[in-house]
């Protein structure tokens, strides 16, 4: 039987992990290494790293890092940054990393999706979409972002998800630019809308302040992933930087709410 995922999703900027808010105000949190260290230890689902710098910057995947990220870390790892052809992807993928995660590169260029997806494996291919809310008064609904929130992407959200999964995504992780480090909550009516409308592996992240909160989105979801960075690095109401993840009777408590 299929379990749901509870994933800690890490960000690395200038070199070091940060947590954001509403993609803003980076507050450094730690070292890479001792994080993935601390998370094995913990006997964490999977561990999703991503440089918020290497798009922004232009620049390659940080293979140096990603290797020793791969070499120490015992869980299944998602690395995302950086990466513009077939060929870096698999290169990351031959140092030990088990996904590659993709943002504006794949929703820029779905060709490239297509592309990836041969060369190392749909299974491998992980799209993050980034999103928020529209303000206009006069259209509701979802906008898609990228580049950390600086460029709007043209387009109906709902749409993108399909033209993506068609074109070779093995899963899709769906960020909540507005809930990102608020820790109330997961958006709980989109997560049951996308989930409806695909048939690969999806993965929520933004909101998650609580045990409780994964709860809630698995019991109206199922089967998905639970993402989240605050709920992991952060302890008590001034946001003390402490590494934490679910006790395994915990995780298997997320299960009962499953449909039978």
């Amino acid at each position: 039987m299929l379990r749901p995922r509870v994933i800690p999703c890490l960000l690395i900027h200038q070199g070091g992990l940060v947590k954001t808010q509403k993609f803003t105000s980076p507050k450094y949190v730690g070292d890479p290494i001792n994080a993935v260290k601390i998370f094995n230890e913990k006997e964490s689902d999977e561990l999703m790293i991503l440089d918020i710098d290497a798009s922004i910057n232009g620049a390659e995947p940080n293979y140096e890092l990603i290797a020793k990220l791969a070499a120490e870390c015992r869980m299944p790892l998602c690395y995302g940054g950086g990466i513009k052809t077939s060929q870096q992807a698999a290169k990351i993928i031959d140092l030990g990393v088990e996904k590659i995660a993709l943002s504006s590169a794949a929703i820029d260029n779905p060709k490239l999706l297509q592309d990836i997806s041969s060369e190392i494996g749909r299974q491998s291919v992980v799209v993050v979409i980034d999103v928020k809310k529209k303000n206009n008064f006069f259209s509701k609904g979802y906008q898609v972002v990228t580049l950390n929130g600086r460029k709007t992407i043209s387009g109906d959200l709902y749409e993108l998800v399909a033209k993506l999964e068609n074109s070779g995504a093995g899963e899709l992780v769906i960020n909540s630019i507005d809930l990102d480090g608020m820790m109330n909550g997961y958006d709980i009516p989109l997560a049951k809308k996308i989930k409806g409308l695909v048939g690969i592996p999806t993965t929520f992240l933004g909101g998650a302040g609580s045990y409780e909160h994964i709860s809630d989105l698995i019991s109206e979801c199922g089967v998905v992933g639970a993402a989240a960075g605050s709920l992991f690095v952060f302890k008590g109401k001034y946001r003390a930087v402490l590494i934490s993840y679910p006790s395994k009777e915990k995780k298997m408590s997320f299960s009962n709410y499953l449909d039978n």
